[in-house]
């Protein structure tokens, strides 16, 4: 019964962390693209886009990473076989990769703040969709537990990178045909 709860605080935060993750590149690109506005304009947007990313950050995002890992931990310590598996192995090892994203914003956040950033918009496009592709791989080995299922689901996962690094030039060639400032 405990693992039940275990599992569903474990969902629950990792629905909510994934959020986080989702969002916080979206402000990023939209500080990144405040440089662009007035002297007077940025200094307003700047001040709002440090306060909105930081309460994301803190009140959110990270809290929900580690109540997901708790929570995690906390089924493999009631139910250590998993580890034996190797879906599992793989699904901790792209787990490790979210947990290098997530430390990694945190560090873009910082510069953005200190007005110290060097990412360009459409390098923060690039960056947002990698915890796409992240929670994609974790959902398929944790749902199809195969490795024959498992070398399909990376196939696809290079499929749906290409398509949204087709997707993210498409709309970087419309932008630019609509006159509008992009880098």
């Amino acid at each position: 019964m405990f693992y039940l709860y275990a599992k569903s605080l474990h969902i629950i935060f990792m629905v909510c962390w994934m959020a986080g993750l989702f969002y916080m590149p979206r402000l990023f690109i939209y500080h990144t693209e405040a440089k662009q506005k007035t002297l007077q304009e940025y200094r307003v947007l700047h001040t709002q886009f440090v306060l909105m990313e930081s309460r994301l950050w803190w009140v959110i995002t990270t809290p929900a990473m580690y109540i997901t890992i708790a929570s995690a931990c906390t089924m493999l310590y009631l139910n250590p076989a998993f580890l034996s598996q190797g879906w599992m192995q793989m699904k901790l090892a792209f787990v490790g990769l979210l947990v290098f994203y997530h430390f990694k914003c945190q560090h873009i956040k910082t510069m953005l703040s200190q007005e110290r950033c060097k990412w360009t918009s459409s390098q923060l496009r690039l960056w947002n969709e990698l915890s796409t592709i992240v929670l994609f791989a974790i959902v398929f080995l944790v749902v199809l537990r195969t490795a024959v299922d498992w070398i399909y689901g990376v196939l696809g996962l290079i499929g749906l990178a290409v398509l949204l690094m087709i997707l993210i030039k498409l709309y970087k060639k419309y932008r630019k045909s609509r006159g509008e400032n992009i880098d």
